[in-house]
């Protein structure tokens, strides 16, 4: 090779790499740019410390209990709206949610029985965790508090536009908002009110098939290339409303993994299942639901597992519960 034809392409080779430095360099502005200003869309947030024993899955699997709270409630405590626990394989790059409903009368260690929910008032997520363990034999090795403002923020950063939702009747009892039936784009305040409606016939059934609708849109919005190019721009809204033991290095392998093998969808589950629960009322406690703890913690591990068996929720009838 000639001297002439060498120094071409060394020439080359370092115009390619002067590229590629200003290509990451560019991207590294941007990242950076949109970061800071998804923290000026947020607000400084007091967290209470919380602990949190979880135990590593045996099969590499991620789980995390995922709850919705009211970091606006009295007593300086806050309540749990939603209980869910999410489950990410990164072999199988499959992602599964199972939806605990809030009013499951069951046995809180320490403590009287009571409904499910009362545990983390009482005893942060940790005692949830310590709970969840107890009756359902589930392995929580990571949490995560979402706070609502939070939550309405989080959507606005990643869809100025809205989210679209086909909403199903008029809502407006208790959420801060009035929606109207029909194909609709919501922003953050009306998602969260959608999301948190129970005011009918389905009342607590009828919102978990609604958040699980929600996080469904949300996931195909956050997957699209809009949902990419707003990602550091959500992350610095989210961080102040999002308490977790989730360290850093271990929630962006996450995410990458789940960017690098996309799940086709999202693997839904409400407890408690079908035929497996009464609709009663104790004193003191209110209107709760009395499970078959076992009959739900095999659909549990069955649908953990792979088995498609017994994962339709049972749908919210009173009238035939009492019966």
């Amino acid at each position: 090779m000639s001297r002439k034809k060498r120094y071409k392409r060394k020439s080359n080779v370092i115009k390619v790499a002067a590229a590629l430095l200003v290509v990451c360099v560019a991207a590294i502005g941007y990242f950076v740019y949109q970061y800071q200003a998804g923290v000026r869309m947020a607000e400084s947030v007091e967290h209470q410390e919380y602990e949190f024993n979880g135990e590593k899955s045996l099969d590499d699997k991620v789980n995390v209990l995922l709850l919705g709270v009211d970091a606006r409630s009295v007593e300086g405590k806050s309540r749990t709206d939603s209980i869910m626990v999410a489950q990410y394989d990164p072999k199988e790059g499959t992602a599964k949610i199972i939806s605990i409903m809030r009013d499951i009368y069951t046995e809180i260690p320490g403590y009287k029985n009571y409904k499910i929910n009362t545990a983390f008032y009482l005893g942060g997520p940790e005692l949830l965790r310590e709970t969840l363990k107890n009756n359902f034999d589930l392995d929580i090795e990571y949490y995560t508090l979402i706070d609502f403002t939070g939550f309405e923020k989080m959507v606005d950063a990643l869809a100025p536009m809205g989210i679209e939702i086909d909403v199903e009747k008029k809502m407006s009892a208790n959420i801060g908002v009035s929606l109207e039936p029909g194909l609709h784009r919501l922003n953050g305040k009306e998602l969260l009110g959608y999301a948190r409606f129970r005011k009918d016939a389905e009342a607590d059934f009828g919102r978990v098939r609604r958040q699980q609708q929600v996080i469904s849109a949300l996931k195909d919005e956050l997957l699209s290339t809009n949902g990419v190019v707003k990602l550091p721009k959500l992350i610095g809204t989210a961080q102040p409303y999002i308490q977790t033991n989730l360290q850093t290095s271990e929630l962006l392998t996450i995410i990458k993994s789940v960017y690098m093998d996309l799940p086709e969808e999202v693997e839904t589950l409400t407890i408690p299942i079908q035929n497996s629960y009464t609709d009663v009322r104790y004193e003191g406690v209110g209107q709760a639901l009395d499970i078959n703890f076992e009959k739900n913690k095999e659909a549990i591990h069955s649908f953990l597992e792979g088995d498609s068996a017994n994962q339709e929720p049972g749908p919210l009838s009173v009238s035939q519960e009492k019966g």
